[in-house]
């Protein structure tokens, strides 16, 4: 199972879009799940259900600096490099979406004030596009990693 489907997946299964794309990449963290889940865990809803950036793209963000950050905060070079990373797979997002934003992605038009997640019904699944969005994210972070390789 690629990457992600398995981010898919877990997203299906009830994550939350942020939270499906990091823990679809488990073996690259050295965290376990529960770490990973928890670490994520606010990002989804478009970070809190405020309905801004997409917590797929979150996720992904997650996914690429944990391989390509650098511990040293002084080390500008380093923190260019994966600035520029991130503004292009978010960039590769957005190409294919339109936006990186949770509420225009949604078609929503004000942001979203109410904390509790909507129940996942047959009918939720039909009218979101982030099972796709999450598979998306999840193949631009792959791609990536693959790249560094």
């Amino acid at each position: 199972m690629s990457r992600a489907d398995k981010a898919k997946e877990l997203f299906e299964g009830g994550c939350n879009c942020c939270q499906a794309v990091f823990c679809a990449f488990l073996d690259e963290t050295n965290l376990s799940y529960e770490d990973a889940m928890r670490l994520s865990a606010g990002f989804g809803g478009g970070m809190g259900r405020m309905r801004e950036v997409c917590g797929a793209v979150s996720g992904m963000t997650m996914v690429l600096s944990n391989k390509f950050a650098c511990t040293d905060p002084n080390n500008k070079e380093k923190k260019a490099a994966l600035y520029a990373l991130i503004q292009k797979a978010a960039g590769d997002f957005k190409a294919g979406n339109g936006s990186i934003i949770c509420r225009e992605l949604l078609g929503l038009t004000e942001k979203c004030s109410c904390p509790v997640p909507e129940d996942r019904t047959k009918e939720y699944y039909k009218k979101r596009p982030c099972s796709e969005l999450v598979h998306m994210a999840a193949e631009i972070a792959e791609k990536y990693l693959s790249d560094a390789e």
